[in-house]
């Protein structure tokens, strides 16, 4: 019966945002040329960073990967369930102070699952009772002594803001081109979740991109003006997902958010699976980010698995 009520509100709804938090144009970020990156991303950076392991997990494989494609049917992968893991990324900037790319786990979902921002339904069907919460971002903020200035999402997938709660509130928080506001029937089930976790938030700024004269990307965005930081538009696993590069005194790392899941999806040139709402425009973002990384001694992190 559940079910039922549940397909019958989908039908009448005919899908809504992903969100209602209000979203503006950022106005941190200066829309750049790939050419512009490409001069800088050699040279050694600025930007200390840090990957935080919030959660241990595991995901289906027919998401993570798209096992359709001929390189996963030649290796034989089948569906079942990949070891995966739940990040947030720390980014301390010698000017600009402390941010984090996505959010890894709220406290709540450890201490009070019931309580937390991503509940319910959507936490049942995420099976998200079955992580292994290790450090929510709760844990780890209360241990530094630097504020927070704000919140690089890669996108809006319940499993990349689960942390969000704890961040302080007015927390300036960023996201890619039209994530906030696009359509789909599931988001009837997940958009209660998302306001939850961006409560008491700054409103969501999307990064000003301008589509790139070189073509290499969608859209490149020198985040804190000196080159140290890009957002890079690479859209199909959703439509405003984001990667950034990092230059850090040892060299550029790039965080591939869920344009690529798993070591394996990246090693083999293959793209998500059915998790990604374009798998045809995913395959495209990826091929850019790989192209990237054989031209350039670049170190990957992929959005669950290191």
């Amino acid at each position: 019966m559940r079910s039922l009520v549940l397909l019958t509100i989908l039908g009448v709804c005919g899908g809504c945002a992903l969100t209602t938090h209000p979203t503006v144009r950022s106005s941190l970020g200066i829309p750049r040329s790939s050419a512009e990156m490409l001069s800088v991303i050699d040279a050694p950076g600025p930007v200390t960073m840090e990957t935080i392991v919030s959660a241990d997990w595991m995901g289906p494989r027919s998401g993570l990967i798209n096992l359709d494609h001929p390189r996963a049917r030649a290796a034989g992968l089948t569906d079942g369930l990949e070891p995966i893991q739940v990040y947030f990324h720390a980014l301390r900037h010698p000017t600009q102070g402390l941010f984090i790319v996505d959010t890894g786990v709220e406290r709540a979902m450890r201490d009070r699952p019931a309580d937390a921002a991503v509940r319910g339904l959507v936490a049942s069907h995420m099976k998200l009772g079955t992580m292994v919460i290790r450090k929510p971002l709760g844990d780890w903020l209360a241990a530094q002594t630097d504020p927070l200035n704000g919140v690089f999402l890669t996108h809006l997938h319940p499993d990349h803001v689960t942390g969000m709660a704890d961040a302080p509130p007015g927390t300036a928080v960023y996201v890619g081109p039209g994530e906030a506001s696009s359509r789909a029937l599931v988001n009837v089930l997940l958009q209660a979740n998302l306001d939850r976790a961006f409560a008491g938030k700054a409103v969501l700024a999307e990064w000003p991109f301008v589509p790139d004269a070189a073509g290499r990307f969608d859209g490149v965005v020198d985040v804190f003006g000196d080159g140290s930081v890009w957002a890079l538009w690479v859209p199909g696993h959703t439509p405003g997902s984001i990667a950034y590069l990092v230059r850090t005194p040892s060299g550029p790392v790039l965080l591939t958010g869920d344009a690529c899941h798993t070591r394996w999806g990246w090693e083999h040139d293959v793209e998500p699976g059915n998790f990604s709402s374009d798998v045809a425009r995913s395959a495209r973002s990826l091929a850019y980010l790989r192209r990237l990384v054989a031209e350039h001694p670049v170190e990957v992190r992929f959005g669950h698995q290191q």
